[in-house]
């Protein structure tokens, strides 16, 4: 099993646990930051379950009929996990704000402080766990699910202080008003996972720094006289990067061929952890007007015979 695979079934294992107890408690004690934080738990189950099947196929290999593979789908996961991030921030921001107008008694504090310290104990080791394996592997996904947990321990703290606030003063709307500051700020945290999950899919070029290395790679080797057309992506877990390179008119495919795989392994080393799929083009001169034009569907001969002579 892939550590991003592992990854998910210790997240999934985790939430499933502290469903159990913060639906127990919440539900007996009537506190809705308590009950909030049990719906939460129940969202990040269903999301780590799916993370789990979206990473199996992410992994799947390139086949006739996904020549590129199916990383994609992380993203698609990162979308889905914010979007539902997101409806739980709304679910507690309503709990809330129901609270406040019913002004329903919280009962049970004692057991709601001590679950709650246990969730937090748990959280903060699970997003240690998760940091480690994105970190290491680099996955959209399990960055995802170690932000989203994050935002939980956050979360969680807010809970634990407003119940021990309630106790201490006995002012139920305590409760609702953390319920609802919770909220608000679970839907803000899912913000940065929708909008890294939509980049990949509109397949956002990599970050800039990294191209400048890129570039820097190309232009510094001793046989290439330019480069053009340099396109990249990524997948979340592969990068993709695309370019043409100008080279001696009468140099040898062979050669051609050498120079592009040492251009090649000095790219990969950038970032090892992930996978890359380079493609150079090899150019006598600078095409780029020809590049353009391809783009634009413009016909490609005439400019050919009028670059050439």
């Amino acid at each position: 099993m892939s550590p991003q695979k592992k990854a998910t079934v210790v997240s999934t294992s985790v939430a499933i646990l502290l469903v159990l107890v913060k639906l127990v408690i919440g539900i007996a004690s009537g506190s809705v930051a308590v009950l909030a934080s049990a719906i939460d738990s129940l969202l990040d189950t269903a999301v780590s379950m799916f993370n789990f099947f979206a990473i199996k196929k992410a992994e799947e290999e390139p086949d006739e009929n996904y020549h590129y593979g199916k990383g994609k789908i992380q993203a698609i996961a990162a979308v889905i996990e914010g979007t539902v991030i997101t409806t739980s921030g709304l679910f507690i921001m309503y709990e809330g704000l129901k609270k406040l107008v019913n002004g329903k008694e919280t009962t049970l504090l004692t057991p709601s402080i001590f679950a709650m310290l246990f969730s937090i104990v748990a959280t903060f080791f699970l997003v240690r766990y998760l940091l480690k394996i994105a970190d290491e592997t680099g996955n959209v996904v399990i960055k995802a699910d170690a932000l989203h947990y994050q935002t939980d321990l956050w979360s969680n703290g807010a809970v634990l202080v407003s119940l021990v606030l309630v106790s201490f003063t006995g002012i139920d709307a305590i409760d609702a008003l953390f319920g609802l500051g919770i909220g608000a700020y679970i839907i803000y945290s899912a913000y940065e996972i929708i909008v890294e999950g939509v980049e990949i899919l509109l397949d956002k070029a990599l970050d800039r720094t990294l191209i400048e290395q890129i570039e820097k790679i190309i232009v510094s080797h001793p046989e290439v006289n330019s480069y053009h057309w340099l396109k990249t992506r990524t997948d979340g877990s592969t990068n993709f990067v695309e370019f043409h390179m100008v080279l001696r008119p009468n140099m040898l495919l062979l050669e051609a061929h050498r120079i592009a795989d040492e251009i090649e392994d000095k790219i990969m080393k950038l970032d090892p952890q992930k996978r890359w799929v380079i493609t150079p083009h090899f150019d006598p001169y600078d095409d780029s007007d020809m590049n353009e034009a391809m783009l634009h569907g413009k016909p490609l001969v005439e400019l050919a015979k009028r670059v050439e002579e």
